[in-house]
């Protein structure tokens, strides 16, 4: 057991391993990884921009995935030119400030997508199984609340594990085997017992994947009831694919923080996470803004409606 009594020489910089050593493949991986970067944001922000000046769509459903699209665009932001500078850089170099920092903008992202994600869940309840009463219990009021209410806990949850970062000393190796700077990957360097740091992400981070899985899981529950009691085979196909894509970001989105987050003894797991964290923090932002435009057709009428006024205002 680490005693936090104890005299230590404190470190406040680290080194990010990253993934590998070799040259050409760190040549290789900042290639790929630049252009994901690249694509994520312009994919993004370019969802942002057109849910914003797109009237047609200031509705619950696009304001709830607009901000989505934006906290996507946060989790890049914060992991990826990091990442990408260690791949060229012989120094691969991080204080302890910018480490908190990394992480408060990752934690921020991924708490505010997890209320965000259970909003639409809801949102999709309400104009499947209640569509008659859409407007009056989707109002905007209620919207904004929603939306409001996830960066409000979003902050807070993120403030609360970096506040609890300071309890921590760190001694000996500096070394951060991960390619961000991860608490969890932080804990393993600490010499005072991270315990409580641990417990309180098993909780805080348990409660609101729980809480907000909840909402998704039971929304959905009578959203395919519904769907499934529908006499008209249209209706029931328009129903299911208007739910698909919220239905797959769901999964993937829980089920890496799940693995990563929510698991018995994960501070002590080793390194077998980095390959879920790519996931969760470069693939997941990436294919979200394709998921949702490219299977919905309000999405893609607008964009192709924009593309034909270009073609003629050019000729």
């Amino acid at each position: 057991m680490m005693s936090p009594e104890r005299n230590y020489t404190s470190t406040t910089e680290f080194i990010l391993i990253g993934f590998t050593d070799q040259p050409h493949l760190k040549t290789l991986l900042f290639i790929v990884f630049f252009v994901i970067y690249l694509v994520t944001m312009v994919g993004n922000l370019g969802l942002v921009a057109l849910i914003y000046m797109e009237r047609r769509l200031h509705t619950p459903m696009y304001i709830f995935l607009g901000n989505l699209a934006l906290m996507d665009s946060c989790c890049s932001c914060a992991i990826t030119p990091k990442m990408l500078e260690d791949l060229i850089s012989k120094e691969r170099r991080i204080s302890l400030y910018e480490c908190m920092a990394q992480f408060y903008f990752l934690c921020l992202a991924e708490t505010v997508d997890c209320f965000l994600l259970a909003a639409m869940a809801y949102d999709r309840y309400v104009a499947i199984c209640s569509p008659l009463q859409y407007h009056t219990r989707m109002s905007k009021k209620l919207c904004t609340l929603m939306t409001t209410g996830a960066y409000i806990i979003g902050n807070l949850h993120s403030i609360v594990h970096v506040g609890l970062l300071f309890r921590l000393t760190f001694c000996g190796l500096n070394q951060i085997n991960h390619f961000f700077c991860d608490v969890l990957p932080l804990y393993r360097l600490s010499c005072v017992d991270p315990y409580i740091n641990d417990l309180m992400i098993l909780i805080l981070a348990g409660l609101i994947q729980i809480f907000t899985l909840t909402v998704v899981l039971i929304s959905y529950f009578y959203i395919l009831f519904t769907i499934f009691t529908m006499q008209s085979k249209g209706g029931r196909s328009k129903a299911l694919s208007t739910c698909s894509s919220h239905f797959l970001s769901v999964s993937m989105f829980y089920g890496s923080l799940l693995f990563v987050y929510v698991q018995p003894n994960s501070v002590n797991e080793g390194d077998k996470d980095i390959a879920v964290a790519v996931f969760y923090t470069l693939i997941i932002p990436l294919l979200n803004p394709f998921i949702y435009s490219l299977r919905n057709k309000e999405v893609t009428n607008v964009i192709r409606r924009i593309t034909n006024n270009k073609r003629f205002l050019t000729f």
